[in-house]
């Protein structure tokens, strides 16, 4: 039986890419050539730098880092604000691209999908040659470059795609892991964090091949039996994941945040809040869902097991309603937090989704009320669908869009999350 043969395609520092290709159209300079971030305004606290150019990082400047910062690295640096708008039409055009290879096509990200080629061999007889076909074709055509990783299974496609960049195609087969995967460090394996890494190390394990011929009861002691298990599987190369061609019905949505220092007061947390709020219901409601249920977590700055907590609770009424969302997490987080630990993560999850409006009726005007405040939530999506989300904030803290993080990957999540430990840039 062949071997399977799975591509992962990865935009090249997505947002600047695009952002630069829109203005190259106008006759401006191209970001990827300067030193240039994707940020927003460098003197408020939560903005922060979402992409980099190559010059950018060259001067030290580092994905996720306050933009204040970056630019005490560069005071020349070019800070453009993020174009979501563009961005979906970019993504849109890019998988347009790829699936004309494959229709066996998921979407992992807004800019990286994976393609089944496993049975295109008739069509592409050379199926390494496609690769740097479909690369090409990308660069010339839209304007941006991606990388292409080919390799046996999803694992190690998206691990060979991470290899040298830009404009690359690289391979990672079963019979190429003692040569190219087993080298690396062990924080270059995907889903590895770098907590994990660090205890690792410790405990002598510092490369991937280190973990592949790692007992599995030994590692089981270290990180616990079912990282262990992903951890040794992953290490050998070893993933049957299906490329999904078919995103499987929504299960929950869910969104967090790492702040830049401890929050320890209960009004800042409850603006954090806030924009998370804003954030997961909005997308929940493009999705066409409500949700019964939601749960709030938070976790401390010193990654105290004892403030590593969620609480959930469910709703006698479906809501899409962001005041609503807000209101209930708001509660669910007063009764997580004493007030006595710093944190530094907090997040949102939306669960029990459905599809119908089943609000019972009343008798005191709340029914009237909450359908004014669906329709404010429908027009501030539509502006920020035309606009991007920065184009209207709905909270004194300003909104999070550059450092809102999907943290589910359950079916439903469409915004994009990077492995922990492996940021985009």
């Amino acid at each position: 039986m062949a071997e399977r043969v799975i591509f992962h395609v990865d935009v090249n520092s997505a947002f600047l890419s695009w952002t630069s290709v829109k203005r190259l159209e106008h006759g401006e300079s191209d970001l990827r050539d300067i030193p240039a971030v994707i940020g927003g305004d460098p003197g408020k606290r939560t903005s922060i730098v979402t992409a980099k150019s190559i010059p950018a990082k060259k001067l030290g400047i580092r994905t996720g880092e306050p933009v204040s910062m970056a630019l005490r690295k560069c005071p020349d640096l070019v800070i453009v604000p993020s174009d979501f708008a563009w961005y979906r039409e970019c993504s849109r055009r890019f998988i347009a691209a790829c699936r004309n290879y494959s229709p066996d096509l998921e979407q992992f990200s807004i800019d990286e999908c994976f393609l089944d080629m496993s049975g295109m061999r008739r069509i592409f007889p050379d199926l390494l040659a496609a690769a740097g076909k479909l690369k090409d074709e990308i660069r010339d055509t839209l304007g941006f470059t991606v990388n292409v990783g080919v390799g046996s299974n999803k694992l190690l496609a998206k691990m060979a795609s991470d290899f040298e960049k830009p404009d690359k195609v690289h391979t990672l087969f079963t019979k190429e892991i003692p040569a190219k995967l087993w080298p690396l460090p062990v924080p270059e394996l995907l889903f590895v964090g770098r907590a994990s890494a660090e205890l690792l190390a410790r405990n002598g394990i510092r490369t991937i091949g280190d973990l592949a011929s790692a007992d599995t009861a030994y590692l089981a002691g270290l990180v616990g039996r079912k990282a262990a298990e992903q951890y040794h599987a992953y290490a050998n190369g070893i993933d049957d994941a299906p490329v999904q061609s078919a995103p499987p019905e929504a299960k929950g949505f869910s969104v967090s945040t790492t702040t830049e220092e401890d929050v320890t007061e209960r009004a800042e947390a409850h603006a954090i809040l806030k924009d998370l709020a804003d954030s997961v219901a909005s997308r929940m409601r493009r999705a066409g869902y409500r949700a019964y249920g939601v749960s709030v977590q938070i976790r401390a700055g010193d990654y105290s097991v004892r403030v590593n907590r969620s609480r959930q609770t469910k709703l006698e009424n479906p809501t899409d309603i962001t005041r609503e969302v807000w209101e209930v997490s708001c509660r669910l987080f007063d009764s997580l937090w004493d007030g006595r630990t710093g944190l530094r993560l907090l997040g949102i999850r939306l669960f029990g989704l459905t599809t119908e409006d089943s609000c019972q009726l009343d008798l005191f005007g709340t029914q009237e009320k909450r359908e004014k405040e669906e329709r404010a939530d429908r027009a501030l999506d539509a502006i920020r669908g035309k606009f991007g989300r920065g184009a209207i904030s709905l909270g004194p803290r300003g909104n999070l869009a550059g450092r809102l993080r999907d943290d589910s990957r359950e079916p439903g999540g469409s915004e994009k999350q990077d492995p922990p430990g492996r940021g985009k840039g």
